[in-house]
């Protein structure tokens, strides 16, 4: 689908999903966000670190919020395994008038990644709105959209919005250390039916500002890569370092890694990709945007895909399987030759490519029988990229004309992982879309000092609140 393609049939859709959207209901009632900012402060300073935290007591406050909204006990549960009680996701449920329909899923996690207060210039677990932005872990990943979510239930239930689907709303935990527990891939394990869905709409995808702060492209997310370790191992007798041999493990090893570095795997777009550079073209600078095009021609020029990844990594990433050396280990005395080497190979792969075949493709690069190469950890999930038909893109279109007037809506494809990735896999296709804009520097998720423009957060709140409406209201079938 070309880009023209791809507006001109969301659009399509677009208006009688919105009329269908408008049709059920009563009109909400003045709001001006003061409930919001308190349940998100609430969910924010709770502590759902790995080590200190609970994501069930976070989980315990939005279902005390939204049972005061008159959402019934039955319609809520708490579920975490036995042995992991701290570990909670809560799953709710705002009941359709069409109950054979399947629901709406709003995904969002509610752990975070680790910060010591020692670090930070603020308390990371004190939400501190400072000069427009807001200042807390968790302020942006995921808690802001877990907020939204679980306010839109809120303000759905207290306005008394009967959709034609049901709307189910997931707040889960371990997203950001799936190698000791993730409650997504446990629920589809254990009760597959928890989670099931028409589709769902999760993080992975934002928005774009310009140097001035002007929104100018929103994005929407369709699939993800795979993640995949491969350890890279070497093993020799040894012996004394005097005395060294052909056979180092290090230098075998470290060569290795060296042509590893230096091979490109081929570019190969899908849906996503093609319709983010066929957009991002649009909005670059002239010899960025030819570049770009040169990527989405017949053959593809190679120098091109070189100079946007000298701009932005994360363009190369989009276009190609990676895989980059992440840690090395061995050897066992500074007088002594190595015994053992190994290191530690992280691939990002794109959709529908079999790990197996990366595998084999390492074992080429490498050309040295004595350097073995094995898959680490759980198997990455593998699933096609959820399709970006009008069911999904004409009520982004809708929305966001009325709130950010001449925004681009750029199709992409994320580069590194969510709890898409078992939804996916499971069937339920997932889309990355929040509506919150940011500029060059980002959040700075994962690292000190997390933050989110207030307008931004509540720009957001306002464009999820209004997209599920509509995207309840769909008919079966719509495409």
């Amino acid at each position: 689908m070309t880009l023209r393609q791809f507006i001109s049939s969301a659009a399509a859709a677009a208006a009688a999903a919105c009329i269908a959207g408008l049709a059920h209901g009563a009109q909400p009632p003045a709001d001006d966000g003061a409930a919001f900012r308190e349940l998100y402060k609430e969910l924010v300073e709770i502590n759902t670190t790995r080590s200190v935290g609970s994501c069930t007591r976070a989980a315990e406050a939005m279902r005390a919020r939204l049972a005061a909204a008159g959402i019934p006990a039955s319609d809520m549960h708490i579920f975490a395994p036995p042995d992991r009680p701290n570990d909670g996701a809560l799953v709710a449920l705002l009941h359709g008038r069409e109950r054979q329909l399947k629901p709406i899923l709003l995904l969002a996690h509610i752990d975070v990644v680790e910060a010591r207060r020692e670090d930070w210039e603020r308390d990371p677990f004190k939400l501190v709105e400072e000069n427009g932005w807001f200042y807390a872990r968790g302020a942006s990943d995921d808690k802001a959209m877990a907020a939204v979510f679980t306010d839109s239930l809120i303000r759905y239930a207290r306005e008394g919005f009967k959709p034609r689907r049901d709307i189910k709303l997931a707040l889960t935990c371990g997203e950001e250390t799936p190698d000791q527990f993730n409650s997504v891939a446990w629920l589809i394990d254990t009760q597959p039916a928890v989670l099931d869905a028409e589709f769902a709409l999760n993080e992975g995808a934002g928005g774009e500002l310009d140097a001035n702060g002007k929104p100018v492209a929103l994005q929407i997310q369709a699939g993800e890569k795979v993640y995949q370790d491969f350890a890279l191992t070497a093993s020799d007798v040894g012996g004394h370092s005097s005395r060294p041999t052909h056979d180092n493990p290090i230098v075998r090893v470290s060569a290795g890694i060296a042509k590893l570095g230096a091979y490109n795997f081929p570019v190969a777009l899908n849906e996503a990709t093609r319709g983010y550079f066929q957009a991002e073209s649009k909005l670059v600078p002239a010899q960025t945007a030819a570049d770009m095009q040169a990527v989405l021609a017949d053959p593809h020029d190679e120098e091109a895909v070189d100079r946007l990844w000298g701009i932005n990594p994360g363009w190369n990433s989009m276009l190609r399987t990676t895989c980059t050396a992440t840690e090395i280990s061995g050897g066992h005395a500074p007088n002594a030759l190595p015994q053992h080497v190994q290191a530690n190979v992280n691939c990002r792969i794109l959709p529908g490519v079999p790990i197996a075949s990366v595998q084999e493709e390492i074992v080429k690069v490498l050309a040295d029988p004595k350097i073995a190469v094995a898959p680490t950890g759980d198997p990455g999930f593998q699933s096609p990229p959820p399709p970006l038909d009008a069911r999904i893109t004409g009520p982004v279109h809708t929305v966001a004309a009325r709130i950010w007037p001449g925004v681009a809506i750029v199709p992409t494809m994320a580069t590194g992982a969510t709890d898409g990735r078992f939804l996916n896999a499971h069937g339920v296709p997932t889309y990355g879309l929040s509506g919150m804009f940011h500029d060059a520097e980002g959040a700075h998720a994962h690292g000190l000092n997390e933050r989110i423009r207030v307008v931004s957060l509540m720009n957001g709140r306002r464009f999820l609140y209004e997209i599920v409406k509509i995207y309840a209201e769909q008919p079966p079938g719509a495409r």
